[in-house]
């Protein structure tokens, strides 16, 4: 699970909602300003507390995932060679014809 953005996220959402509470008290700019540096601050804490917990409840996503890619990786060059090899082959086939008419 890509959990890499979660305390971002968090963090961001807890500041919008801020911002918008603040311009409907009509807090002063010092006032709001502190304010909301503390709530990104607190809301960056628990976004990280948050990811942590969500790496240690979900590894088994993230060992399937990296075993998925590996597997795609694996296919792909395997697709690769097979297409180097048969890329070898018409060149081959190409120069017995050639021998062939002669």
């Amino acid at each position: 699970m890509k959990t890499k953005s979660v305390p971002a996220l968090i963090m961001l959402t807890a500041g919008l909602i801020d911002c918008i509470a603040s311009i409907y008290c009509h807090y002063t700019l010092w006032h709001f300003t502190w304010q909301l540096l503390v709530v990104l601050m607190i809301f960056y804490v628990l976004g990280c507390i948050v990811q942590l917990i969500l790496d240690k409840n979900f590894p088994e996503m993230e060992e399937e995932n990296e075993e998925q890619a590996a597997k795609n990786e694996d296919g792909e060059e395997r697709q690769d060679t097979e297409g180097e090899q048969s890329g070898s082959r018409e060149h081959s086939g190409e120069m017995d014809d050639g021998d062939e008419n002669k």
